[in-house]
C-alpha cells in the first residue's frame, strides 16, 4: 500500500461528506492508539486468556493419505465463539473504548462476525445492534440465537435480496445517523479505509502463528496454503506474513451454481471494478454498473464485492483466485466430518473442496495448509435440510 488507503490503484474513501470525519478520526485513532503498549498488552492478553489463542495447526493423518499431500489445517474454528472472526471485533472493539464510544453496530452473513460482536460487546460492556440480511436469520437461525443469549439486537433487512451486502447498506445508514456515539465494527477487509488495513493487521495472526508453527513442525515452510475468498478476511489474515515468501497462495470463491450460470458470488473470478461500500475493488455488477444478485451455499461468502487488497493481488498474480460450486462444497464439508471429526464450515470448506478437486498436483511430501476459518455447527441443520432431513 504506498497511498494512504490504497492498495495498486484499489480501495480508497468513496463516502459521503457526512462520514469522511468519523473515517478521519478512525485512521488517526487507530495510527496512535495501537502501537501503544498498553493497547498490546491488552489485546494480547484477550487473544491469549479470553480467545483461547494461540490455535493449533492440526496435521490430519486421515486426509492426507487419501489427498496424496501432508494436509494441515489452522483450527480457526477452536478460537470463541467458533471462527477466526473474534480476532477483529476484540481488536476493533478495544479501540472503540479508547475512542469513547458507546455503541457498536455491525453486519453480518452468516452470523460468525455478529456472535463475535456480541461477545466482545458482551465482555467489554457495549451494547451491540447486528444487521443481518433476513434470508442470512433464516439460514443462519442458530447464530441469531446466540447473539441474543448475549444481549446483541439483531435487526433483520428485508431489503434487496435481503442478504450480507443489503445489511452492509442497512450498517452504513445507522453510522451516518449516529456517527458521534457510535462504532460500526466491520466484518471483513472491506469498506472504506482505513478498515482494510485494520481488519488485516488484527487478522495477521493467524499467519504469524502458521508460520512459526510449520516451521516447528516441519522444518520448513509450506508449499501451498489455500483459504476461501468472500470478503477475505481470513484469506488476508494467514496470506499476508507469506507474501515475500516462495509460498503457492490460493483463494476460493463461491462458484454456486458455477459461474457460468450467473448464480455465484465468485467476485474476482468473474466480476470487474467499480466501487461498493465505500471501497473501489472488483464486483460483480452488469453493463450499467448495477451490482448483481449473488449466489453461495455458504451466508459468509455470498456477497458481490471483495477487499481491495485480494483486488491488488489478483493483478499481480501473487495470489490466484478461483472458484468451486457448492456440490463441491458440500462433498468436502462431508469428506472432512467423515475422515478428520472436523466438521468444517462451510465458508472454509470451499478450501477443502479446492485441495479435493486438485490433489493431483501435489506430490506425496508437499505440505499444503487450510485456513479452516470457522466451524460447521451453525450449517448442520441447513445441510440436512438440503438432504431432506428436519432436524
Amino acid at each position: 500500500m504506498k497511498k494512504k488507503g490504497r492498495y495498486g490503484t484499489y480501495g480508497g474513501q468513496y463516502v459521503s461528506e457526512t462520514l469522511m470525519g468519523a473515517l478521519l478520526k478512525l485512521e488517526s485513532a487507530y495510527a496512535k492508539v495501537s502501537t501503544t503498549r498498553a493497547f498490546s498488552r491488552e489485546l494480547s492478553s484477550l487473544l491469549s486468556e479470553y480467545a483461547g489463542r494461540e490455535t493449533p495447526l492440526t496435521f490430519c493423518a486421515n486426509a492426507s493419505r487419501e489427498l496424496g499431500c501432508r494436509m494441515y489445517l489452522k483450527r480457526e474454528d477452536l478460537v470463541h465463539g467458533g471462527s477466526h472472526k473474534l480476532n477483529n471485533t476484540l481488536g476493533q472493539a478495544l479501540l472503540a473504548k479508547h475512542m469513547g464510544k458507546k455503541r457498536l453496530i455491525a453486519e453480518t452473513g452468516a452470523g460468525q462476525h455478529g456472535v463475535a460482536t456480541a461477545i466482545v460487546g458482551a465482555v467489554l460492556g457495549l451494547p451491540v445492534e447486528v444487521y443481518m440480511g433476513e434470508v442470512d436469520t433464516q439460514r443462519q437461525a442458530l447464530n441469531v440465537f446466540r447473539m441474543e443469549l448475549m444481549g446483541a439486537k439483531v435487526i433483520p433487512v428485508k431489503s434487496g435480496t435481503r442478504t450480507l451486502k443489503d445489511a452492509i447498506n442497512e450498517a452504513l445508514r445507522d453510522w451516518v445517523a449516529n456517527v458521534e456515539h457510535t462504532y460500526y465494527l466491520i466484518g471483513s477487509v472491506v469498506g472504506p479505509h482505513p478498515y482494510p488495513l485494520m481488519v488485516r493487521d488484527f487478522q495477521s495472526v493467524i499467519g504469524r502463528e502458521t508460520k512459526k508453527q510449520v516451521m516447528k513442525k516441519e522444518g520448513r515452510l509450506p508449499d501451498c496454503i489455500v483459504a476461501c475468498v468472500g470478503g477475505g478476511s481470513n484469506a488476508i489474515g494467514i496470506f499476508s506474513p507469506f507474501l515475500k515468501d516462495d509460498v503457492e497462495l490460493i483463494g476460493v470463491e463461491a462458484g454456486g451454481e458455477g459461474i457460468e450460470t450467473g448464480e455465484h458470488s465468485a467476485t474476482l473470478c468473474a466480476g470487474e471494478a467499480g466501487v461498493l461500500h465505500g471501497a473501489l475493488s472488483y464486483l460483480l455488477q452488469d453493463a450499467d454498473g448495477q451490482v448483481l444478485p449473488t449466489h453461495s451455499v455458504s451466508a459468509g461468502l455470498d456477497y458481490p464485492g471483495v477487499g481491495p487488497e485480494h483486488a491488488m493481488l489478483k493483478d499481480s498474480r501473487r495470489v490466484t483466485y478461483t472458484a468451486v460450486n457448492d456440490s463441491d462444497v458440500l462433498e468436502a464439508f462431508s469428506f472432512l466430518s467423515r475422515t478428520e471429526g472436523i466438521i468444517p464450515a462451510l465458508e472454509s470448506a470451499h478450501a477443502v473442496a479446492y485441495l479435493m478437486k486438485n490433489a493431483d498436483r501435489f506430490e506425496r511430501d508437499d505440505i499444503v495448509v487450510i485456513n479452516l476459518s470457522g466451524r460447521g455447527d451453525k450449517d448442520v441443520a441447513e445441510v440436512a435440510k438440503m438432504r431432506g432431513r428436519i432436524l
